[in-house]
């Protein structure tokens, strides 16, 4: 790239990280045209021509959130054990929604506020993610149920479910205000109903 071409690069990289702020603190809809210019130094005219619409824009700040804040959904399911999967998972939601360089909460969560009736494809573009998200977690701890590393009775699919309404959970509460030892404790109490079978293997909070 050339010498040129750079402050460009680096420009528009920032400027999908303010964006994505703000479509993380306020919502798809509640962000408006104007605060996302103001956020992003950008007129309209170039924000159009940088990430094209609205939605589109939107369309990348969760792709931007998926390979920053939300990058430790992808090392949780990298976890030698189940319990460690479901340990990464919360423990790591849990410093993401109250970590107080970004908004509070959860940008998918956020994301989908008061979405109406004129947003369709953004409210199907979320959850799409969120059943990806769901199946990909499902798929990992089927694995491990098929290695034996969760119990025979265990149903993959319904603790994929409980993780996601956990995390789901405490970034609403951490929007609402909760702080990061209280969600930790919930999350503490919520592992105490993973499977027994694996309440000898090493975990970070024993029940």
């Amino acid at each position: 790239m050339s010498s040129r071409g750079r402050p460009r690069s680096f420009r528009i990289e920032d400027a999908l990280d303010a964006a994505m702020k703000v479509f993380w603190r306020k919502g798809y809809e509640g962000a408006s045209l104007t605060d996302l210019t103001q956020a992003t130094g950008l007129n309209r005219p170039s924000l159009y021509a940088a990430f094209g619409d609205k939605e589109s824009l939107f369309v990348k700040a969760l792709d931007h959130y998926a390979k920053g804040p939300a990058n430790y959904v992808q090392g949780a399911l990298n976890q030698p054990t189940a319990r460690a999967v479901a340990e990464h998972l919360l423990y790591g939601g849990v410093d993401v929604v109250t970590d107080p360089q970004s908004p509070r909460g959860c940008l998918i969560v956020q994301g989908a506020l008061a979405c109406g009736d004129g947003s369709e494809v953004v409210q199907r573009e979320i959850n799409l993610r969120r059943s990806a998200g769901e199946k990909a977690i499902r798929l990992r701890l089927q694995r491990a149920k098929n290695d034996g590393d969760l119990p025979a009775e265990a149903n993959a699919a319904d603790l994929a479910r409980y993780l996601v309404t956990m995390m789901r959970g405490t970034a609403v509460l951490a929007a609402g205000g909760a702080s990061r030892a209280e969600l930790k404790r919930v999350v503490r109490l919520a592992l105490c109903a993973w499977p027994d079978s694996f309440r000898r293997t090493k975990r970070l909070d024993p029940c």
